[in-house]
């Protein structure tokens, strides 16, 4: 990608502020007042100290008149003036943030976002890139009859923010994370006087098509990506369905443009890896051990897949049953030259909850057409993997 732009051009220079010591009502009233998706938390010396945002606010279960900006509050890894739209990218995907704060001489000066990051980088060649190669296809659906449970259900264990609801095999709609904090979780602040005891069961039942999205923005997987932004902005959304003949064919979110800018700058024919984690820390070992993992994983594919990332999405569950071991959900996105892969699963610490994703992820690969049209030799390594009989001839 042929841009020389950097942080100092792109950066949103306007911002409001809240204090660490005002409630979180405060927040959601300047939230109200504006489009802004952050907002920078001073001190009582009106110093920088960190970010809330208008999610971080929505997620919690505290109650908004009486709890207080500093419970909230995020640091987010800083951006200097030179700054390159792939290093940003790549910040953002590290943090798991999607604001990073501006700083000259320790000053806050404003801050970047992922649709400052993206819409600078459709304006170059890479915008003419088609949405089909950043997509993730075949994404996980859910039937309009079927509960907000079910989806929030599936959001857990695919780890995704969201997703398509289905009707008769066309898509009728779209729910997203904060779709169901506003309409199931949001409603019940105002039914108590401190924090939410619990989820009501009747509310979890209520069906999918009562909440969700409709009319979907959808786009065609031959749509340019510098298209496809400007339709993600107009419309406000962050996700856009990508049908082909009413067939829903795939999503694209602001992740799935994120992660291939964050590699522009470094892509080499060569198989990397990039680590995201949330309320978790990976030692040394553990890393060392992940990477062993795909470096054994990705000779076996090298000749296929010889240009790829893997990012590796983890977020822990603390104080499970009373066990000192947290339970690790970790999500894989494999975005290659033949297409972006996902797989996901939960286990008890890093290392078993990466291994069962990446072996799920490796299955993907084996029964794919993508890879089956490179070489059909990876279908006979499928059939032996899940156990079952070579065809003659094999």
């Amino acid at each position: 990608m042929a841009n020389s732009a950097s942080a100092k051009d792109i950066f949103s220079k306007g911002f409001k502020t809240v204090q660490a010591t005002d409630t979180l009502s405060r927040c959601l009233e300047a939230f109200e007042n504006g489009m802004t998706p952050v907002l920078a938390v001073l001190d009582d010396k009106g110093k920088y100290e960190g970010m809330i945002t208008r999610r971080s606010i929505l997620r919690s279960r505290l109650d908004p008149t009486t709890a207080k900006v500093k419970t909230l509050v995020k640091v987010a890894p800083p951006v200097a003036f030179d700054f390159s739209l792939s290093k940003m990218a790549k910040l953002m995907i590290e943090s798991g943030m999607r604001q990073l704060p501006v700083l000259e001489k320790n000053k806050l000066v404003g801050f970047v976002t992922d649709e400052n990051i993206i819409h600078a980088a459709v304006t170059t060649e890479w915008g003419n890139t088609k949405l089909e190669a950043v997509m993730t296809r075949a994404p996980h659906t859910i039937e309009a009859n079927r509960s907000v449970g079910a989806v929030l259900s599936l959001m857990r264990e695919y780890g995704i923010s969201h997703v398509p609801v289905m009707e008769s095999g066309k898509i009728v709609g779209m729910i997203t994370i904060y779709d169901i904090l506003q309409n199931i979780y949001w409603p019940q602040r105002h039914q108590t006087t401190g924090d939410i005891v619990g989820e009501k069961i009747e509310t979890l039942g209520v069906a999918a098509k009562g909440i969700m999205n409709s009319p979907v923005i959808t786009a065609g997987p031959e749509t340019s990506l510098q298209e496809a932004e400007k339709i993600m902005h107009h419309h406000d959304i962050s996700c856009l369905a990508v049908v082909t003949n009413d067939r829903l064919v795939g999503v694209a979110t602001k992740l799935d443009f994120l992660e291939p800018i964050s590699t522009l700058e470094t892509a080499q024919r060569t198989l990397s890896v990039q680590f995201g984690l949330k309320d978790i820390e990976v030692t040394p070992d553990q890393e060392q051990y992940m990477m062993g993992e795909f470096d054994s994983f990705s000779r076996k594919y090298q000749d296929a897949f010889q240009l790829g990332s893997l990012f590796v999405y983890m977020k822990s569950h603390h104080n499970i049953n009373g066990r000192e071991t947290p339970l690790v959900h970790c999500r894989l996105q494999f975005r290659t030259v033949r297409g972006t892969f996902v797989s996901a699963s939960e286990g008890w610490g890093v290392e078993p909850a990466f291994r069962m994703a990446l072996d799920r992820l490796e299955r993907r690969l084996l029964r794919s057409k993508e890879l089956l049209s490179y070489n059909p030799r990876y279908a006979k390594d499928y059939l032996r993997k899940i156990g079952l009989p070579q065809e003659e001839g094999w």
